[in-house]
């Protein structure tokens, strides 16, 4: 007689929901997970018997990107919501993610309440965000109190020699505020720039990892510095230019505003001897590049700052920018070309340094060392071999 298999015990609600928050559509996890569109549809609707197999519900659980436990809830869970995407176009109504853009939202709400039960179990009450801005505010204004809260002056910013050391010294300051700054690698740069999750204690912003060269990451992380300031929670992009509904179009207008208004502070800008000596549309490349340098600013960036004080046109300023993209496509497929049959290696303690931002991993190393914690669980929590943590605290000057 042939072994029956055994049927798991789970509510169909919560297979949607699992499934719904990883991203996928029933036709696409179907395909993951081996099976039939129908039958995954079956296993979800509440006025049917059929269940998935204990197998099928591993599956589900590498598929899905979920514990096994997950499943076994009475309950669907609330405590992670997708946010908004101001991508979206007119008239499309839900976003669409990618299961990759979801499952980085998620680790990201998840690291956050982490973040915030390894204070507690070490007596730490978290700096409270109490910073906002309105739509009805000026964005110089706005960038220049953002400049005020960070304590940079320009100074300080000239002294950045290239835009690395920039963007992990605007990084460290953003953090010092109560921020925590994580990056993502999962999804393609031309699909997010970044997104930003609003609380009063830890709000978040996530920056692409993928985007390079540093300046964006750089305007990205003041783009979504200026979505917790305005209290929105939101996806965004690099491109002001994209279609959006007009409410969504004015936020990101707004904040990508603020965002050239805290690298390139006008009076600052204006006053720079080659902008002074330029006169409308009169720029070489090499001349944009050497204030793009100065200011830790893209060359893009710096054009359509130089077209928003009206030191260009805007027929110049879409020029330049054609240029730049195809400058960047040539770019990405040189390098794709020259790397395509190369492996990286990975350098786990730095990746982890990278993407999970020191406030977190200090939070994680002092309640191991207060023995709150185990090795394991540091190595769970930062997602790198036990090894390697002696190396992480060393780089945090915690050995």
């Amino acid at each position: 007689m042939a072994k029956r298999s055994v049927r798991a015990l789970v509510k169909p609600e919560i297979l949607t929901w699992a499934r719904d928050s990883a991203g996928l559509d029933i036709e696409t996890a179907a395909k993951k997970l081996g099976t039939s569109p129908e039958r995954v549809a079956d296993w979800e609707d509440v006025e049917s018997d059929a269940r998935p197999t204990i197998k099928q519900l591993q599956k589900m659980s590498t598929v899905y990107k979920r514990p096994l436990s997950v499943f076994y809830l009475q309950e669907v869970p609330f405590t992670f919501q997708v946010l908004r995407d101001y991508r979206r176009l007119p008239g499309t109504g839900m976003p669409t993610y990618s299961p990759e853009l979801v499952l980085e939202q998620r680790l990201a709400n998840q690291r956050r309440e982490q973040a915030l039960e390894l204070a507690g179990e070490l007596g730490i009450e978290p700096p409270r965000f109490d910073h906002s801005a309105t739509l009805e505010e000026r964005p110089e204004d706005v960038g220049q109190r953002i400049r005020e809260i960070l304590g940079v002056s320009i100074i300080e910013q000239y002294a950045w020699a290239d835009a690395r050391i920039a963007f992990n010294a605007w990084r460290q300051k953003i953090e010092d505020v109560g921020v925590m700054v994580f990056q993502m690698t999962r999804v393609p740069s031309d699909q997010v720039s970044g997104f930003a999750i609003s609380h009063e204690v830890f709000p978040v912003i996530a920056i692409n990892r993928k985007n390079t060269p540093h300046t964006r990451r750089i305007f990205s992380l003041f783009h979504e510095f200026a979505h917790l300031m305005l209290r929105r929670s939101g996806v965004s992009e690099y491109d002001v230019d994209a279609d959006r509904p007009p409410e969504e179009q004015r936020v990101e207008v707004f904040c990508n505003a603020v965002a050239a208004a805290v690298i390139m502070p006008r009076n600052r800008f204006l006053t720079d001897e080659i902008v002074q000596g330029r006169q409308q549309n009169d720029w070489q490349d090499d001349e944009i590049e050497v204030v793009a340098a100065k200011f830790g600013a893209s060359r893009e960036a710096v054009v359509r700052r130089l077209n928003t004080l009206g030191r260009v046109s805007t027929e110049f300023y879409r020029s330049k920018r054609a240029q730049y993209d195809r400058e960047w496509q040539n770019y990405l497929a040189r390098q794709k070309e020259r790397f395509k049959d190369k492996e990286f290696r990975r350098n786990p303690p730095q990746d982890a340094l990278s993407d999970y931002g020191k406030p977190f991993i200090r939070l994680v190393l002092n309640t191991f060392h207060n023995e709150q914690i185990t090795l394991s669980d540091v190595s769970s929590y930062l997602n790198v071999r036990v090894r390697h943590v002696p190396t992480i605290e060393q780089k945090m000057g915690l050995a």
